[in-house]
């Protein structure tokens, strides 16, 4: 039998949304980087030998490279955008991630779902108000975090470029 009134319950409940909110917060702070590690790692591997990239692989990131392209546009226009179009257009990519991974094995799959887990802050945004703070724990991400998403989807798209030519 619990024995914590109930408003007790609720503050308790609520800092721990809190808490996990601003480690999500955190954890998006650095996208840019991480992908900038795992981009570099990627293009190591090709050039050494490591990751010999096939005819599918070629395609499948010519199409991938393509559709990021069509969402995720020069940082001068997504800047112009509204909010909720800069977080559509970032799901939109991550949504493009997702269909080529389940696509594809070996190092590919390895890169791309790499490249999604790197970009998962993303999901855990908002850009609408939360009625009464209740938001399942999304955040509203700043500008700086926009930008910093979004070029990151422009570096694995840049990547993926150089794929269909490795």
């Amino acid at each position: 039998m619990n024995t914590q009134p109930a408003h007790r319950l609720r503050a308790r409940l609520v800092a721990q949304q809190r808490a996990s909110a601003a480690a999500r917060y955190a954890a998006a702070v650095d996208m840019r980087g991480e992908i900038e590690n795992l981009t570099r790692e990627a293009e190591e591997q090709i050039r050494e030998g490591v990751w010999e990239v096939g005819a599918a692989d070629r395609v499948l990131a010519g199409k991938t490279a393509s559709e990021l392209t069509a969402v995720i546009h020069p940082p001068d226009v997504q800047q112009k955008m509204a909010p909720i179009d800069r977080l559509e257009h970032l799901r939109e990519a991550l949504a493009a991630l997702a269909i080529a991974l389940a696509r594809v094995h070996g190092p590919m799959a390895w890169f791309l779902a790499a490249a999604s887990t790197a970009l998962t802050p993303v999901l855990h945004w908002r850009a609408l108000p939360a009625d009464g703070g209740r938001a399942f724990g999304a955040i509203e991400p700043t500008a700086a975090q926009y930008a910093d998403a979004e070029q990151a989807v422009r570096r694995i798209r840049d990547t993926l470029a150089r794929i269909t030519t490795a």
